[in-house]
């Protein structure tokens, strides 16, 4: 039987990324965030895994990266001056393709900037922070029970696609508690990274598989030796100054997760089938922005509400063809306006964009939502 929880986000998250099966966390505490590790701490060491405190952000996300080469699911936690600290090892996660999951619980910057208080600053940080093309997967739950669900599922992608995945939440969801609904392990889908199936004398670490565009993952220890760099390499995981090896190992970092982008791609969305304009909002934001929206329908104000799940791959087409019928989108953020270039991006000007920025550490109330969309509508 499912039991019944009533957890912070952070524990809840620490919680469900043990349901996925992560068994090694690297980290260094941190405002907002220190919850994950404390609860990591204590629990690891009762289902065989490892925790380690490392003595600082960068060493944090490299011991991380280290226990996914041994074999482990592996994770690491931060806000947002950490994450800047691990930009510079995230790309070489990215680049050597290792699988980790990496937490950013959101909180006002930059630099020390607000460490309990809630922003949503770290967005476009989170696609592009270190240097390079690569694919980005992105996570942002808006439910203390959705940091559980989306903790597994990062792990899922993560091993699925060989790269780090990133969970970003804030500080008021890392902090707030709500019921959560855990269910039986059993009931559970889990993903593990796929293992050679050759002998080690013919393992070649980065040649994909034909039917996936997807290198399968030897452990160190597992008998099959292979070169780890953040050099561009080749198939054997030598650095190459081959112009066609360089454009193929390069275009595959984007590929193997564009590819899939219908399939990992999530949103969610209410009453938009008659809207005459949307708002747009994710994190702790979308839970005032709904608010707000079924207090305007209420109102027979014709609106609706859509949520991006996953940041990145960003849901461009889902908002494109919502916007061929409303007219109008408000985006409200906990910034001076980061997602609003990817709605804009998304609707080529097929409807009209209406900015809502707030930057006090504090979070939207649903009166100030409804205002604005009484004001445009």
């Amino acid at each position: 039987m499912p039991r019944i929880e009533f957890w912070q986000g952070n524990v809840s998250l620490a919680y469900g990324a043990i349901a996925a099966g992560c068994r090694f966390f690297g980290g260094y505490p941190i405002t907002p965030s220190s919850e994950i590790a404390e609860v990591m701490s204590e629990e690891l060491p009762r289902v065989n895994g490892r925790f380690i405190q490392m003595e600082d952000e960068i060493a944090g996300i490299a011991a991380t990266i280290g226990g996914s080469v041994a074999g482990y699911k592996a994770m690491t936690a931060t806000s947002g001056p950490g994450f800047s600290l691990k930009q510079e090892n995230l790309g070489l996660a990215y680049m050597a393709e290792i699988p980790i999951v990496v937490v950013d619980v959101m909180r006002g910057g930059p630099s020390t900037g607000l460490p309990t208080s809630i922003a949503q600053q770290d967005v476009m940080q989170a696609r592009w922070g270190t240097h390079g093309d690569h694919a980005t997967i992105a996570y942002a739950p808006s439910s203390v029970q959705e940091c559980y669900e989306v903790a597994i599922k990062a792990f899922n992608m993560a091993e699925r696609f060989r790269q780090p995945v990133l969970i970003m939440s804030d500080e008021v969801l890392g902090h707030m508690r709500e019921k959560v609904v855990v269910p039986e392990a059993g009931d559970l889908t889990l993903i593990d990274r796929k293992k050679p199936a050759c002998s080690p004398d013919d393992f070649m670490a980065y040649k994909p598989d034909p039917e996936d565009n997807l290198p399968p993952m030897a452990s160190f220890g597992d008998g099959y030796r292979w070169h780890i760099t953040g050099l561009t390499h080749n198939e054997w995981g030598f650095p190459t100054n081959c112009a066609t090896e360089i454009a193929f190992k390069s275009a595959r970092l984007m590929d193997k997760v564009n590819v899939y982008r219908d399939e990992i791609v999530e949103y969610e969305t209410e009453s938009v089938e008659d809207a005459e304009m949307i708002v747009v909002a994710y994190g702790s934001v979308a839970r005032t922005a709904l608010s707000a929206v079924r207090q305007a329908r209420a109102r027979n104000i014709k609106v609706g509400y859509f949520r991006p799940v996953t940041l990145w791959p960003f849901p461009d087409r889902e908002i494109e063809k919502l916007s061929e019928k409303a007219g109008k989108l408000i985006v409200p953020e906990l910034n001076f306006g980061q997602m609003i270039h990817e709605v804009e991006r998304a609707v080529h000007g097929k409807a009209g964009i209406i900015q809502m920025s707030l930057v006090n550490g504090e979070l939207f109330q649903p009166s100030e939502i409804l205002g604005k969309i009484e004001e445009v509508a």
